[in-house]
């Protein structure tokens, strides 16, 4: 189960240079408070994040406004209900034991669960591109520089053995999400797993700088090429298919590496917690699908942003 909730979160990489990845985070489950705040503030937030990539212009932002707001009612009264029957799912089988493999079926119907999600989300996104220009550009390659900058001080430190240790910290933070407190044996199994692992920051990195390029380039030839929108559709969907899935043959054998050992390690973290920490995270999934559904029922009456329907 741990392996399904990080889906959530991982899920949102794919769609960072499409739109509104606040969504997605917001669903990280980071706690039934978190998660209703964070999601009834959606279309604020998610404004909030998109601009800080490309500071759009006073004229750009009504359109920019409109679409989060529109992708944000779409989304709650469309999909909400059957995140929270994916997690009376997961809540049914939290119980008992799983292997490395049931672990990636999880991942697996989670990015099910999202497509849709993402196909709406570029369709609209489309629509933003033709008003982006040259300063939109060069913001988000100042917006990628300095979180390539915060991603080396965070996760790439020189010193392996703080490296280690902040990785554990992130890890067991996920973790303690789901099933609460875990114990010394949970925390040698983490450990352990985590010295293990055969994540490479160096592939990593470049392969994000490699993604980021790509975002750039893809939308610079959209704009310049006055592209319609059946064509800025289609180029979004390859380009969130190249950041899902490296077109390098030797990084997506290393992607593959990597996702099957994560699966590995969320069962084995699964199948080292008590019967109380499992009955801890069966009472959150509940939480978290309570929370959903509740969210799910509140399609009336939502206040669009300031600035959503004039300058």
């Amino acid at each position: 189960m741990l392996s399904a909730m990080q889906s959530f979160r991982s899920k949102k990489i794919i769609i960072r240079s499409a739109v509104l990845a606040l969504l997605l985070a917001s669903l990280a489950l980071a706690g039934c408070s978190a998660l209703r705040l964070g999601y009834g503030n959606g279309p604020q937030l998610g404004w909030w994040w998109l601009d800080g990539y490309f500071d759009f212009s006073r004229d750009q932002s009504p359109l920019v406004k409109r679409t989060i707001d529109a992708w944000f009612e779409w989304h709650r009264s469309t999909q909400l209900a059957d995140y929270a029957a994916l997690l009376a799912s997961a809540r049914q089988q939290v119980l008992e034991p799983t292997t490395a493999q049931a672990a990636c079926r999880w991942q697996n119907r989670v990015r099910d669960q999202l497509e849709p999600a993402l196909q709406r989300a570029i369709s609209d996104f489309a629509d933003i591109v033709p008003v982006l220009g040259e300063a939109q550009l060069r913001q988000l390659d100042k917006r990628h520089a300095g979180n390539n900058d915060e991603l080396r001080r965070d996760f790439l430190q020189p010193d392996p053995v703080l490296r280690q240790r902040e990785t554990v910290k992130r890890a067991l933070e996920r973790a303690e999400r789901v099933y609460g407190s875990l114990d010394e044996p949970q925390l040698r199994v983490l450990n352990a797993g985590i010295a293990a692992s055969p994540f490479n920051s160096e592939m990593w990195l470049a392969d994000r700088q490699r993604r980021q390029r790509d975002v750039a380039q893809t939308l610079r030839k959209l704009i310049n090429e006055r592209a319609d929108k059946p064509q800025r559709v289609a180029a979004l969907r390859a380009l969130v298919q190249r950041t899902e899935q490296s077109p390098n043959l030797e990084h997506r054998a290393y992607q593959q590496r990597l996702a099957d050992y994560n699966c590995a390690l969320a069962a084995q973290i699964h199948n080292a917690t008590t019967a109380a920490q499992r009955r801890t995270a069966r009472e959150r999934l509940q939480g978290w699908e309570v929370d959903l559904r509740s969210l799910a029922e509140r399609t009336e009456g939502a206040v669009p942003m300031p600035g959503a329907a004039g300058g």
